[in-house]
């Protein structure tokens, strides 16, 4: 990977990433793997982690580049005076367009590592939108207002509709274009089908908050190829009269 290429902002205080899917935030408990602190790490030299995403999940990462923005952003992201904004795929439609979803999250008694709406979690709290249904899938914004740990995908399976590819909290089977394309045939190239997307189908899209001095950040991250791609596929299939909305412009 090339870190040139996921760079959204860099200054003298801060670093913001948009950090690909299958790569840790951070370093784990046991330093396996690689992460995006250890590359930036070896190419910025000193960095301080403020907050992280799920290795699955794509997106903004914003790391500290000296002690004061450290402890600047760690007490934002205490306070919850930042606002985060993801966009997903989930499976199915939610019979409300949009909503906010207040349930508390714990610990999952029995399974270690999975989180699960509890009524003596933490209060979690998640606004969502639906920007686009296209019947088995739906397209969705989502603000958090808590950070819990998997929030949103914990919130989503307990509305009844996961992201999609999410092996931890819903079926975490691949999505193929012969599910969302009718009378689908494989060209003669092929032996089998390969899935259009293959992973946590959620990315970080939107981070903004107030630096010191009140200097505004904003930052946007694009949506990688793998949810280019399927959006573009259920934009084509949508198009064939099986829903009445249609991508935005």
């Amino acid at each position: 990977m090339k870190i040139e290429e996921q760079i959204i902002y860099s200054d003298e205080d801060l670093i913001a990433v948009n950090k690909p899917s299958g790569l840790l935030s951070i370093p784990d408990r046991e330093g396996k793997g690689n992460s995006l602190k250890e590359i930036l790490l070896r190419t910025y030299g000193e960095i301080y982690t403020v907050h992280r995403l799920d290795r699955d999940t794509s997106g903004i990462v914003v790391f500290a580049k000296n002690e004061k923005m450290h402890r600047h952003l760690s007490l934002l992201f205490e306070k919850r005076e930042t606002q985060k904004f993801y966009h997903g795929l989930v499976l199915g439609v939610p019979p409300v367009d949009a909503g906010t979803i207040n349930e508390p999250i714990a610990e999952h008694p029995f399974k270690k590592g999975l989180m699960t709406v509890h009524r003596k979690g933490k209060e979690s709290i998640t606004d969502y939108q639906v920007e686009n249904s296209f019947r088995i899938f739906s397209w969705m914004r989502f603000q958090i207002h808590t950070g819990r740990t998997h929030q949103i995908r914990v919130h989503m399976k307990h509305l009844g509709h996961p992201i999609a590819c999410d092996a931890s909290y819903g079926e975490g089977k691949p999505v193929f274009i012969s599910q969302i394309k009718s009378r689908y045939k494989l060209s003669k190239e092929e032996e089998e089908e390969r899935p259009v997307l293959n992973r946590l189908a959620l990315h970080a899209s939107e981070l903004s908050f107030m630096g010191p001095g009140n200097k505004p950040y904003r930052f946007e991250a694009p949506l990688p190829k793998d949810l280019k791609a399927i959006l573009q596929q259920l934009s084509k299939w949508i198009k064939t009269g099986t829903d009445q909305r249609s991508m935005p412009e």
